[in-house]
Order: structure tokens, then C-alpha cells, then sequence
């Protein structure tokens, strides 16, 4: 299973460390990121991909004066690269590590992922918009929290989940797939107007430098992103557990 926590911030230290210059990541870019990860792109492609986009780019900076490199987006065809050339090279070469190992070293204890469900419980409890859907998905989240904490009442089909990270994080997709699904019939036409003007104006400097299947999936993830943020909604995926 992926290091979630690993996985987006490395990236995005990797991309200010080459910048030069703290910039925080937009709600595209981390939309971008989302699709790597939902695409199977290694951590270690990503971040090849990242430096060989600021090689080159500091490479025509010393020969034409070029405007600074301002979204991950401008990445997003190096890392494309990267991650073919390392399926490539090290297609059957290593073994993965066990679900257990990696959760471990991920700091994916089942307290904190019990904890991570129950607050996006909560955050559901409090939802204005589509509320039979947010309060059944809060439901179904403290029945997975429960088999997470070891709660014998729980069904086989949680504690199953509950064991295998890979599992639960599908379980917690379909959720928040079904999520989306109740806040797009709710939401008012006007607003989903406006957030897909909003994904095409943040989108449109990037057009060049990503594959329009790619350029789809990044405008659903920010769009998407986007109409959490106006609701105030949490996202259920693992990765977004808190750090504390």
C-alpha cells in the first residue's frame, strides 16, 4: 500500500525545495497529486519527475529569460516520463513489503486511523447539504472505526477491512464516491457552474503539458475538492488523517 503521508508531502517538499521559495500547493495541485496516486505512480517517479522539470527548466533559464515556475502542474509530464522509464527498469526486481511493515512505518496505528474516521463522522453530523447521504456515510464511518479499534460486535466484513489498509481506503472511496454523487444532486446549478469555470480558468495554463485524460481526472479531483471546501466537508481517504 502507498505511504499516503509520505506520498503528497514529499512531493510537495521536493517541489519547494526546487522552486527555491516556499509556495504552498493549490487545491489543483493537490488534485494532480491525487490522480498520481489513485494511477499507481511511484513516490520515487513523482519525485524524479519533479527534479527533471526544474533541470530543464533551469537549463533554458540560463539561455532565455523564462517566468518562474508557479504550479506543480508544470511537472506533470516529467514525472509521466519517470514513472515509465522506473516500471521499466525495475519491472519484477523487488518485493513489497507486507501490509503490516508498511503501516507501521507509515504511522498508520489503528488508533490514529479510528481516530481519522470518527472526526470525518463528526464533521458528516454537522453537514447542511444532502443530509440523509452525510449522515448514513457518518454512520458507516464509526462502524469502520469500530472494527479499527478491535470492537468484537463488529461485522466480518470490517474487521476484514480493518485489517488490509488497501481495503478500507477502497471502502472509504466508494463512500466518498457516493458522497459526491448526493452533494452534485443537491448542490444548486449555479454553484457547479461556477467551480467548473473555476477548474478550467486554474487548468488552463497547463493544457500543453498534460494528456487530456489526465487533464480530466485533475479537473473531477478539484472540482470535487472544491465543493467539500464550500460545505465544509471532510475528504475520507486515509491520507488526509491528521499529522498530530
Amino acid at each position: 500500500m502507498l505511504n499516503y503521508f509520505n506520498y503528497f508531502t514529499e512531493i510537495e517538499e521536493r517541489f519547494q525545495q526546487r522552486r527555491g521559495a516556499l509556495l504552498l500547493l493549490s487545491t489543483l495541485d493537490w488534485a494532480l497529486i491525487e490522480t498520481w496516486r489513485e494511477a499507481g505512480i511511484p513516490l520515487e517517479a513523482a519525485l524524479r519527475g519533479v527534479d527533471a522539470a526544474f533541470d530543464k527548466y533551469e537549463a533554458r533559464q540560463r539561455k532565455a529569460r523564462m517566468r518562474r515556475i508557479n504550479g506543480l502542474a508544470w511537472c506533470a509530464q516529467a514525472v509521466m516520463e519517470a514513472a515509465e522509464e522506473l516500471r521499466e527498469a525495475a519491472a519484477g526486481t523487488a518485493a513489497p513489503k507486507s501490509d503490516a511493515a508498511e503501516a507501521r512505518e507509515s504511522g498508520f496505528e489503528h488508533q490514529r486511523v479510528a481516530a481519522h474516521l470518527e472526526a470525518a463522522a463528526t464533521a458528516l453530523d454537522a453537514a447542511t447539504v444532502a443530509p440523509e447521504a452525510c449522515t448514513s456515510t457518518a454512520t458507516r464511518l464509526r462502524e469502520l472505526a469500530a472494527a479499527v479499534r478491535g470492537d468484537t460486535n463488529a461485522s466480518a466484513q470490517d474487521k476484514e477491512a480493518a485489517k488490509d489498509l488497501e481495503s478500507l481506503e477502497r471502502t472509504l472511496t466508494v463512500l466518498e464516491g457516493k458522497l459526491f454523487t448526493a452533494l452534485n444532486a443537491a448542490a444548486p446549478e449555479d454553484l457547479l457552474v461556477r467551480l467548473k469555470e473555476h477548474a478550467d480558468r486554474e487548468l488552463a495554463p497547463y493544457r500543453s503539458r498534460m494528456a487530456a485524460a489526465q487533464i480530466r481526472q485533475v479537473k473531477q479531483q478539484f472540482e470535487q475538492k472544491q465543493l467539500l471546501v464550500h460545505y465544509n466537508l471532510p475528504r475520507l481517504s486515509l491520507f488526509y488523517m491528521s499529522q498530530q
